[in-house]
């Protein structure tokens, strides 16, 4: 499915002007990993103690905010590591961080999102969670839940992640109609999707899940 567009000022009708930014090589450097062909920063590192790889796009034009992310979980991730060392596990602690990409319309005027899965395996079973970021090419500018949408928009995302993530369950998922339920999505030609941590929606250890609103549901609340 080809990565798409929100209809409105914000994403895409009045993004207008500068195309993408150029590949951050640096950034990858920093965490001790290559570019590979394909523009994706890999990077592995490995002790007694843990195992760190991390797999993400050094294209994206605001790649400061994704690295400074990124920088983050592992900065805390090593404090974990050295603060409580693992005893009488079968492996190493580890941290995984991975992207997929999304795109829409021009390479000018369109939008371009980036979804981080971070696994970490620390407890007694490994949990996922995401984190995502949204970029206007035009506007060089990023998108966020608050730019993007206008008021009324939670309750129709609300409908349609219940729609798809649990139609006829008695139980409705967790912060149903809390703005903050949503922030992490990407936007695509055909609908705008939204992420969810593991566990996040229904209380157990399901997930990390994913629901796509179609884009007509969305169209008179999007900026």
């Amino acid at each position: 499915m080809r990565c798409a567009t929100l209809v409105g000022a914000v994403a895409l009708a009045g993004l207008i002007g500068c195309g993408p930014a150029a590949a951050d090589p640096q950034s990858c450097a920093d965490f001790g990993g290559t570019v590979g062909a394909d523009r994706i920063c890999h990077s592995h590192s490995e002790t007694a103690v843990y195992t760190i790889d991390m797999n993400y796009p050094v294209d994206y034009p605001d790649v400061q905010a994704v690295t400074a992310y990124l920088t983050q979980q592992r900065d805390q991730f090593l404090d974990y590591t050295e603060r409580f060392p693992p005893r009488d596990r079968p492996a190493p602690y580890g941290l995984a961080l991975s992207a997929k990409e999304y795109r829409s319309g021009s390479p000018a005027t369109g939008t371009q999102s980036v979804v981080l899965r971070i696994g970490r395996d620390v407890g007694v079973h490994p949990v996922t969670s995401v984190k995502a970021f949204n970029y206007g090419l035009g506007k060089q500018a990023p998108i966020t839940f608050d730019t993007a949408f206008k008021p009324g928009a939670v309750d129709v995302i609300y409908s349609a992640v219940r729609r798809e993530l649990s139609p006829g369950a008695e139980t409705a998922p967790h912060g149903g109609l809390d703005p903050a339920t949503y922030q992490n999505f990407a936007i695509t030609d055909d609908a705008v999707i939204f992420f969810f941590d593991q566990g996040q929606l229904f209380g157990q250890n399901e997930g990390p899940l994913h629901a796509s609103v179609p884009r007509a549901e969305l169209a008179q609340f999007l900026n």
